[in-house]
């Protein structure tokens, strides 16, 4: 006699074919040309059978997005995105923040660190080591490593070798630090665009979550953090879901600032009157950011004496002088266009 459990498992089985035939078919009919189309219910629906994103670092990224976290060189966002694989990896908040998923599997790819450096900083003096979650895993570059004949670049090859973390390791979370030694020429529109369409095609094909830490072009911490801060902003921001910024204060040598730049899934939260202000400490064996308060980023800037504002002007008379438009006198001197038009009101230029 057959059991009538099997019977009905056959069933399910064949009623969920269906509706993925079905579901495939009505796919390839919303077909045309380089476009999906569907009326807004069906998208609707599509949209209800995924999850809803849960945080992963607060307001500041969500699953399934991928996002950048930038800053300027020895600020500390490799000491961030360290600490928010951590995080995840434990699924346990850090302190002031908030975490809204269990635990997940991290790959976080450090290209910034060797492994002598990184045993100094999670460890007191090489000694009474920090000790990782197994969910944490940390992927540096094999020198040793010869490309493949089907790949034409090393780039492609490192790309590829993201799929394989997923594939082979079940990586939900992938970290990379820092985008600059995968694009050497990051800052031209075309290198950043290839390397945020691979990873937004990882990202929509496995759902992974991806943190991209980049470098700001050196800044003056004059003015607040824009996203024309970030180095080839104009590509990395229209194909990242979220960005945010780690500053230096102004305040102590140890204090740093989050600011939100870019969001999808929220209201900003962290913005210019509201940054998260942080101090990297070292307790023990595990060198973080811990949270001290929130407050304006204006109390953390640098404030122009007289004497800085008597050579700028020099400087954008100079400039000036020799045809260079507002816009890239602001770019060289690390301020915004309309700080150069109305220096060059008050000087009559």
């Amino acid at each position: 006699m057959k059991d009538p459990n099997v019977t009905l498992d056959k069933h399910f089985d064949l009623l969920h074919e269906i509706e993925r035939e079905e579901k495939a078919l009505r796919d390839k009919s919303s077909q045309h040309g380089c476009f999906i189309v569907k009326s807004g219910n069906e998208w609707i629906e599509d949209a209800k059978q995924r999850p809803i994103p849960n945080m992963l670092f607060s307001e500041f990224w969500y699953e399934r997005e991928v996002s950048v976290l930038f800053a300027d060189t020895n600020v500390g966002k490799s000491i961030l995105g360290m600490q928010i694989a951590d995080s995840i990896s434990r699924g346990i908040a850090i302190d002031g923040f908030q975490i809204e998923t269990s635990t997940k599997k991290v790959a976080y790819f450090d290209f910034e660190l060797s492994d002598k450096q990184f045993e100094k900083r999670y460890s007191k003096d090489y000694t009474d080591h920090y000790k990782f979650h197994d969910n944490f895993l940390r992927a540096e570059i094999n020198p040793e490593t010869e490309i493949p004949k089907e790949f034409v670049t090393f780039e492609d090859y490192l790309c590829h070798s993201f799929e394989t973390m997923i594939q082979n390791h079940g990586a939900e979370v992938l970290i990379i630090d820092n985008i600059t030694y995968l694009k050497s020429d990051n800052e031209r529109a075309k290198d950043a665009l290839a390397l945020m369409k691979h990873l937004k095609a990882l990202n929509r094909k496995y759902g992974a979550s991806i943190l991209v830490l980049a470098h700001t072009p050196k800044r003056t911490g004059f003015n607040p953090i824009t996203k024309n801060d970030l180095a080839g902003s104009k590509m990395l921001m229209n194909f990242c879901d979220s960005a945010f910024a780690l500053g230096e204060s102004t305040m102590l040598p140890s204090y740093r600032y989050i600011k939100q730049i870019k969001q999808r899934n929220t209201e900003q939260i962290y913005h210019g009157e509201n940054v998260a202000v942080c101090e990297i400490v070292n307790p023990h064996n595990f060198l973080k950011l811990e949270l001290r308060e929130f407050g304006s980023e204006t109390d953390h800037l640098k404030q122009l004496s007289a004497s800085d504002m008597s050579e700028r002007d020099e400087v954008i008379k100079k400039l000036k002088s020799e045809g260079l438009a507002n816009t890239k006198i602001a770019e060289q001197l690390g301020v915004s266009e309309g700080t150069i038009r109305n220096t060059n009101k008050r000087l009559g230029l």
